[in-house]
C-alpha cells in the first residue's frame, strides 16, 4: 500500500525571455500545450499546463518572461499587458519555478528572482539548457556561484527539450505542495479551449517560419470554429500591422502561407486527435500592438 500523501498545487514557471520556461511546461505535461520558437517572448499568455502522476498534480502556470523594459514608458500596449500577465501568474500559486539557461545569470534573471522575492513563496531554481555546457566540471562552480546570498527552496539541473532531469525536478516539485486531492481531472492537460489552442498553433508557425523577417506585432484570431463530424473546420485570420508584412507572410504564389497552414494543421491534428481542415487569410491593422482597444478585441484581456 502507498503511504506517500498525494499533493497538488500551482506553481509558476518564471524567469526571462527566451529560457525555455514554455518547452519546460509541455515536457512536463507530456503534450504541446505551450508554443514554442527560437525568438524571444514567443508566450504572450498566461497558461496553465496540468501535469498528472499516481503521488501528485503539478498544475504549472505558464508565463511571458518577466522583462523590466516592459515596465518602461516606452513599453507598447503588448508588452504591458505581457508584464502584466506575467505578475499575474504569482497570485495565489503553491511555489515558482526560477527557470534560467545553464552558464548564465544575467540582469533579467536577477529582476526575475528579486520580483520573486516580495512574494512569500517557495522558490526553486530550474537550470535548463546543461546540455548545452561541454564541460560539465563548470556546473558546480556556477551552480555555487547564482546560489551564493540567494534563497532557494531546491535547485534542479535539467534539459527540458531532451527530458533530462525531469523525474528529479517532479519529485522536488511535489515536495513544495500542499497534501491535498487532484485540482483537475487527471485526463486534462491545460485550461486554454482548443479555439484558443488554435490560434497559437499558427502563430507559432508564423513564428517559426518567419523568424527576423517578420516584425513581432503579429497575432492570430480564430475566425470560425466549427465541429462537422469528426473533423474541426477552423478559420484562421493573421493579423499584421502593414502591408508589407502582408506580402512577407504570404510569401510568393502563396507558398509561405501554405506551409505555415499546413504545419499548423498538422499539430493541431496530433494534439485534438482528430481530422482539421484549415483556412488562413492575412489581413491589416495598423498599429494593433499599441492599441489597447485592438489588444481586446484579439483576445488580450484579463
Amino acid at each position: 500500500m502507498n503511504t506517500t500523501p498525494f499533493r497538488a498545487g500551482h506553481v509558476a514557471v518564471i524567469g526571462r525571455p527566451n529560457v525555455g520556461k514554455s518547452t519546460l511546461t509541455n515536457a512536463l505535461v507530456g503534450a504541446h500545450v505551450a508554443i514554442v520558437s527560437p525568438r524571444p517572448q514567443t508566450t504572450r499568455h498566461r497558461l496553465i499546463g496540468i501535469a498528472s502522476y499516481p503521488e501528485g498534480q503539478i498544475v504549472m502556470v505558464d508565463t511571458p518572461g518577466l522583462h523590466r523594459d516592459f515596465g518602461s514608458a516606452n513599453a507598447t500596449a503588448m508588452h504591458k499587458w505581457m508584464n502584466k500577465a506575467a505578475r499575474g501568474a504569482l497570485d495565489g500559486v503553491d511555489a515558482a519555478l526560477l527557470v534560467v539557461r545553464a552558464g548564465q545569470w544575467e540582469e533579467a534573471d536577477e529582476y526575475a528572482y528579486q520580483a520573486l522575492q516580495r512574494e512569500s513563496l517557495p522558490v526553486m531554481l530550474v537550470i535548463n539548457q546543461v546540455d548545452r555546457i561541454v564541460d560539465k566540471d563548470q556546473l558546480l562552480p556556477y551552480v555555487a556561484e547564482v546560489t551564493k546570498d540567494r534563497e532557494f527552496a531546491a535547485v534542479a539541473l535539467i534539459s527540458a527539450l531532451k527530458r533530462k532531469g525531469l523525474k528529479e525536478l517532479t519529485r522536488d516539485i511535489l515536495k513544495l505542495l500542499p497534501e491535498q486531492e487532484a485540482i483537475y481531472p487527471e485526463d486534462e492537460i491545460t485550461d486554454k479551449s482548443q479555439r484558443f489552442l488554435a490560434a497559437e498553433m499558427v502563430r507559432e508557425q508564423v513564428m517559426r517560419q518567419l523568424g527576423e523577417e517578420l516584425p513581432y506585432a503579429t497575432t492570430v484570431e480564430i475566425e470560425s470554429f466549427e465541429v462537422d463530424g469528426t473533423m474541426l473546420r477552423i478559420g484562421a485570420v493573421i493579423w499584421v500591422e502593414r502591408n508589407g508584412q502582408k506580402a512577407i507572410v504570404i510569401g510568393k504564389g502563396g507558398e509561405r502561407l501554405r506551409d505555415i497552414g499546413t504545419q499548423a494543421r498538422l499539430q493541431m491534428e496530433r494534439l485534438f486527435g482528430t481530422k482539421v481542415f484549415l483556412q488562413t487569410w492575412v489581413r491589416v491593422r495598423e498599429g494593433w500592438s499599441g492599441d489597447e482597444r485592438a489588444l481586446r478585441a484579439f483576445g488580450y484581456h484579463d
